[in-house]
């Protein structure tokens, strides 16, 4: 995969519970510890670097932001980064959190 691909909440859910996969949201710290979807890194500039060095290339990874808008700039950052499988999450985390599990920090 040369281009991430868009995929639902529905969709993401789907990929979480049937697939070894990654989920990041690149959500602000204060709105990540207000809720975030269960299992998600909390990937930013900060954390970049151990992401990068605990997730194998060959890891499907879904993206998530706040409506899935800035989601789909570090998804393609990612592919250049040599992921194979990237997918970002369109409604982001305020559809995620209107049909499923939310997690506070």
């Amino acid at each position: 995969m040369s281009q991430f691909q868009r995929i639902s909440t529905e969709q993401a859910h789907t990929l979480l519970q049937q697939s070894h996969c990654r989920l990041v949201d690149i959500r602000d710290p204060a709105s990540f510890a207000q809720g975030h979807a269960p299992g998600a890194f909390p990937l930013n500039q900060e954390s970049l670097g151990r992401f990068l060095a605990e997730v194998s290339f060959d890891t499907p990874v879904l993206v998530m932001c706040y409506h899935g808008h800035s989601s789909q700039g570090a998804a393609q950052y990612l592919v250049g980064q040599g992921y194979e499988q990237v997918y970002s999450v369109d409604g982001g985390f305020a559809d995620w959190g209107l049909r499923f599990e939310v997690e506070r920090s």
